[in-house]
């Protein structure tokens, strides 16, 4: 909401808003009490900032990462991500902010959305029924996803194609022979996961194979979690030939507990994970994984957005949403056994 949308709503001009909310005396009463309830109806908070500044840009990028902070600070996906934004926000001049939204609530999204200390927003990963991205479209602020929500194909998003990345990585394990192949998820209120969970299924259900139920655990992208999954993976029987886990951090934790449970990796049971960061090559033994792309994502994602703030409104179409989907690559390195039935130097 903007003064000049304020100045409609209230029948006046726009200087006139802007003098009852700087406390002008020289408003007539009448006027400053519709001015001053359009502004309680609409929930217009004034950003002092920004009058300051009459109307220049910020230059600055807000980054929102609704996910908690032991989250963020410990998963080096994160740290990824914000360094790919961070890199595409100096380039072109502009200042990234990391917005840390600690709980998902209405009061806590409007006020971020309200004080405006920002051009626009990127939002990564967004969460399923997340309420921030309505308000932020009904407020107009610009903003690009790194992600998708299924049915809002008028936000711009820079993604990874996650059906076909978790569909490679099955499709590897079938190829090597593996048929009791099982999957650890990420947190199943994400769309990356629920997209990942489906091209494992899609891989199989191709191959003519139906996985048991319990061969489908959720993790929440955390190692501990792999850890867990991949221990009530080891109670079931049969217990699977093949591990895909929907991270590298969940892969990493579930090769911990076979180990732990006096087994081999890859002789005793496969693991493919999916990332590619750079602990799935230091892992023991080192980690097959999909190739995620993360800083390029963050990267691409700051850049589309900035390109849209630099760009004048005239010049602009509804045919002009961006949707950005890199394609997934297979690394293979020893988890799955490949390097020794087939000879491949990892």
């Amino acid at each position: 909401m903007t003064l000049e949308e304020i100045a409609r709503l209230a029948g006046c001009s726009r200087s006139t808003v802007s003098r009852v909310i700087n406390n002008d005396p020289n408003v007539r009463e009448e006027t400053r009490k519709r001015v001053l309830r359009v502004i309680r109806e609409q929930d217009f908070q004034p950003n002092p900032a920004a009058r300051a500044l009459a109307g220049r840009r910020s230059r600055v990028i807000g980054l929102v990462i609704p996910q908690p902070l032991s989250t963020i600070f410990s998963d080096p996906y994160f740290s990824t991500l914000i360094q790919g934004c961070a890199t595409a926000c100096d380039e072109r001049g502009y200042y990234l902010m990391l917005s840390l939204v600690l709980r998902q609530a209405d009061d806590t999204y409007r006020w971020l959305i309200r004080t405006r200390h920002m051009d626009g927003l990127l939002v990564a990963p967004p969460l399923m029924d997340d309420p921030f991205i309505p308000h932020l479209l009904d407020r107009c602020l610009p903003l690009v996803m790194m992600g998708r929500i299924p049915g809002r194909a008028d936000i711009p998003t820079v993604n990874i194609d996650n059906v076909n990345g978790a569909k490679l990585a099955t499709q590897h394990l079938l190829k090597l022979g593996y048929t009791r192949i099982a999957t650890i998820t990420g947190a199943m209120n994400l769309v990356g996961a629920i997209d990942r969970l489906e091209g494992f299924l899609n891989a199989l259900r191709e191959a003519g194979i139906d996985p048991p139920e319990e061969y489908i655990q959720e993790g929440d992208w955390s190692e501990a979690s792999g850890k867990r999954a991949m221990e009530n993976l080891l109670q079931v029987t049969p217990p699977p030939q093949a591990v895909f886990a929907a991270s590298d951090n969940m892969a990493i934790g579930a090769i911990k507990a076979i180990q732990a449970a006096g087994l081999r990796v890859p002789d005793d049971i496969a693991v493919v994970g999916f990332d590619n960061m750079p602990m799935a090559a230091m892992a023991d033994p080192p980690l097959t994984t999909i190739n995620h792309q993360i800083e390029r994502i963050g990267f691409l994602a700051a850049t589309t957005l900035i390109d849209r703030l630099e760009t004048p409104p005239a010049c602009m179409s509804d045919g002009d949403v961006q949707h950005v989907l890199l394609q997934p690559e297979l690394v293979v390195r020893m988890s799955c056994g490949q390097s020794l039935q087939h000879g491949v130097v990892p």
